[in-house]
């Protein structure tokens, strides 16, 4: 087999790691009614705004 039918024998694997994430991230929007800019900063950091917003309903009760 020379080299150009070896190129066209890629495979690409999606596991669905970045849909969950997507999901995250759009939950975390909503739910927390973030702002624009907080919704943007979100897309890294979404699990630090439902552990801040989890830990202050706690502390409510």
């Amino acid at each position: 087999m020379n080299r150009m039918n070896e190129m066209n024998n890629i495979i690409v694997s999606n596991d669905g790691l970045s849909t969950l994430w997507m999901i995250g991230w759009l939950f975390t929007i909503g739910y927390l009614k973030l702002s624009f800019w907080k919704g943007v900063l979100a897309i890294i950091i979404w699990p630090y705004y439902l552990g801040v917003k989890f830990i202050k309903h706690e502390h409510k009760d």
